[in-house]
């Protein structure tokens, strides 16, 4: 599961820097940088619900 978060922040992470350099496509950057945010987050809860011994 997280190696496909991981592969989704790199998607996300080429998403936004399309958006950013191709003039006219700035929306594209920021949903870019929404879906990075929000993957990243879910990726941070899940990797602490692994680790034995966590709350």
């Amino acid at each position: 599961m997280l190696r496909l978060l991981g592969l989704l922040l790199v998607v996300w992470l080429v998403i936004t820097v399309i958006g950013a350099v191709v003039k006219g496509l700035f929306w594209l950057a920021v949903v870019g940088v929404l879906f990075f945010v929000v993957t990243a987050a879910l990726g941070w809860n899940k990797r602490h619900a692994e680790i034995p011994g966590r709350r």
